[in-house]
């Protein structure tokens, strides 16, 4: 399936800006962007998608941080270092492009509110800047997913090139996440 894209120089909203018609396709599958720059070499994208499970099955399995090197083929690991009301994260990622292949690694702070959002913020990593919000609603028998990035990466790459990027992989990736929580549903 392909995914519909809209690009706009801000930074794009959680909220679902499309007609009656691309919402229609949404819920057949269709994953939905909106993107933007960020910074001069950064990028910011939001990716809608429609899952066919409750919010709370969603969520617990989207809380479960180490499967998420099964939700994103990139992340080769996926690690709590500490639990409880102030999480933390640690991810690491390969990535190859051309003519090299990139390693980067994140340490993240993430915030929950209980089955409507996790907000994940850089501590230190491999990024200039790294922020992502994710978002549940409940959509007829199912779930509205909303993910939402800002990355600028430390290596010297153009704003356009990393929004392409981010355009062709979070739906991909979007795609995949679906698939993986459906599994054995």
């Amino acid at each position: 399936m392909s995914a519909f894209y809209r690009t706009n120089s801000a930074i794009p909203e959680p909220e679902i800006p499309w007609s009656q018609d691309e919402q229609k396709l949404l819920m057949q599958g269709e994953i939905l962007v909106k993107s933007g720059a960020h910074t001069k070499s950064g990028g910011a994208v939001t990716a809608w998608m429609y899952v066919p499970l409750v919010r709370s099955q969603v969520w617990q399995q989207l809380t479960d941080y180490p499967r998420w090197v099964q939700y994103f083929p990139d992340i080769t690991k996926s690690e709590v270092l500490q639990r409880g009301e102030a999480k933390r994260l640690y991810q690491a990622a390969q990535k190859a492009f051309l003519f090299f292949t990139a390693q980067v690694e994140i340490y993240l702070n993430v915030v929950e509110i209980i089955g409507q959002q996790i907000q994940f913020r850089m501590e230190k990593g491999t990024f200039e800047d790294f922020r992502a919000n994710l978002e549940l609603k409940d959509c007829g028998n199912g779930t509205l997913v909303a993910y939402n990035v800002q990355a600028t990466p430390n290596i010297p790459i153009p704003s356009i090139f990393i929004q392409q990027a981010m355009n062709f992989e979070l739906p991909a990736n979007m795609r995949k996440m679906r698939q993986v929580l459906c599994k054995g549903q």
